[in-house]
């Protein structure tokens, strides 16, 4: 067998059934890529006791047992954002620093209850909060990727920096990842990997720290579509204690992988054409329909007239909600506290907490989400922001009432850029998303795909956008679209 850690999730499974390998040996195998590849930064909070136990643990049920889940004896790694119990869960952030909870998320504990293996925790940006992976307490993450024959750090991504970094570099199977504005996505197309955002419901956000709640959806990052299938099967599901988790079967995502998707309609939004798109994207793009059109499907250009000021409302709508979320942290129950000077109170304590704990990309948008919620401001912007998401979500209801089965776009504006590069201006940073946003704003499930390589080597994907609770759907269609770009490059090892 080739080196247990280029494994997919599908391959490890039927060799741990047919008893060919051990979850044991996998885990050592991945345990043994987190330990050399310290120059990632992926990996944050190491678990190794808990990985060996669960590994061993799976085993014996592998051998008692020809019906284990898919799952079982799967080495994953599990983004900072996840409460899990008894390790350390910061979200990246100073102001969690030292807290361990006493509970675990529901995404992890159905993983687990599936046999997965917890490798450990993975880096991200604060709070969710970044693009480029450069604003955790942990430092940057750094893309196993490089550009040609520079030597230059590459950004993986972000927030599941840490999650797309660690899938790419062999050092696990899969891993969570949230998405909130495209979290899940661009690091996946930034990396070379498969990323899937669900419906937003699919997967219950009981314990996982939370960004914007209206925005934030759990979801898989892995090697290829029929391993976030797999992931996604064992993450989803209704949760009585996530009042928006919704209420609904969850269907065989895998045995809806047939790669057949004759006659199904595929939208191609003419707003997705930006000013200024580099060429390599839009020939992606070209490329990515003449695959979908070789297939079988039709080609349908459509429009979706708001998506211009998706971006706007989202950076309204988003900081809001955190603003909201974030108020929390205060000092008094868990996590940092500030040293006090004599004659300080509450207020002090609240103040020099937050400014301590906080990093500035989240200080930021603190600052704005609260201004747009502020008297003689909510109306203005953050009312306003609504009504216009309410319009972007109506453009893809009319367009899939039109009988469109799945949208295809770019998944990003660019390969992976420089660590660095744009960490100074925070509306550059804020454009990697431009992509990505409008299905957060809809609810709507979304799967970045890797299709192929930039001029420099990097890896360049597509994004396809789905009908809601249409999962199985869309992944059918990812999967008929990996199919046909063949894409099997993986980053040279560096590190």
């Amino acid at each position: 067998m080739s080196d247990l850690t280029d494994l997919t999730i599908a391959a490890a499974r039927d060799a741990l059934r047919a008893g060919e390998l051990s979850a044991v040996e996998l885990t050592e195998a991945c345990l043994d890529a987190v330990e050399a590849a310290e120059a990632l930064n992926a990996v944050v909070h190491k678990t190794p006791e808990i990985a060996r136990a669960q590994a061993k643990a799976a085993d014996e049920r592998l051998k008692g047992s020809d019906e284990a889940p898919a799952l079982c004896g799967i080495p994953l790694g599990i983004k900072d954002l996840f409460c899990t119990k008894g390790v350390p869960s910061q979200a990246a952030s100073a102001i969690l620093d030292g807290f361990r909870p006493e509970y675990e998320s529901t995404v992890t504990r159905q993983l687990f209850e599936a046999g997965a293996v917890m490798l450990g925790k993975l880096n991200m940006d604060e709070f969710a909060m970044g693009s480029s992976n450069e604003t955790s307490t942990y430092g940057d993450v750094v893309n196993p990727w490089r550009a040609g024959n520079s030597e230059a750090a590459l950004t993986p991504g972000g927030s599941s920096g840490g999650s797309a970094a660690a899938v790419a570099a062999r050092l696990c199977l899969g891993a969570t990842g949230t998405d909130t504005g495209g979290s899940i996505r661009q690091p996946a197309a930034f990396v070379g990997i498969t990323g899937l955002k669900p419906t937003y419901g699919r997967c219950s956000r009981w314990g996982i720290v939370a960004f914007a709640s209206s925005l934030d959806q759990a979801g898989p990052m892995a090697k290829d579509v029929r391993d976030c299938a797999i992931l996604l099967g064992a993450m989803a599901g209704h949760d009585p204690m996530d009042s928006t988790s919704a209420d609904l079967p969850v269907p065989d995502f895998e045995a809806a992988l047939t790669g057949d998707i004759r006659g199904k309609v595929i939208g191609i939004p003419k707003e997705y054409r930006m000013d200024g798109m580099p060429g390599e994207i839009e020939d992606l793009w070209t490329k990515g329909r003449e695959m979908l059109a070789d297939a079988g499907a039709e080609l349908r250009d459509i429009s979706l007239p708001h998506t211009k000021y998706a971006l706007p409302a989202y950076y309204v709508i988003a900081p809001a909600e955190a603003s909201s979320n974030l108020a929390r942290y205060d000092g008094v129950r868990f996590g940092h506290r500030a040293k006090l000077s004599q004659g300080d109170g509450i207020t002090e304590m609240y103040e020099k907490t937050r400014a301590e704990g906080f990093g500035a990309e989240v200080k930021r948008r603190v600052m704005v989400g609260t201004y747009v919620l502020s008297a003689g401001f909510y109306d203005a912007y953050y009312n306003r922001a609504r009504k216009v998401r309410a319009l972007i979500k109506r453009d893809f209801e009319k367009v899939f009432a039109e009988g469109v089965d799945a949208i295809l776009t770019p998944a990003t504006p660019s390969a992976a850029f420089e660590l660095g590069s744009a960490s100074d201006d925070p509306v550059q940073m804020y454009l990697n998303d431009v992509f990505t946003v409008t299905v957060n704003l809809a609810g709507l499930p979304g799967i970045a795909v890797p299709v192929g390589l930039d001029r420099q080597g990097l890896p360049l994907g597509l994004q396809l956008i789905g009908r809601p609770w249409e999962e199985g759907d869309l992944l059918n269609t990812a999967y008929c679209l990996e199919q046909a770009a063949g894409f099997v490059e993986k980053p040279q090892k560096w590190w």
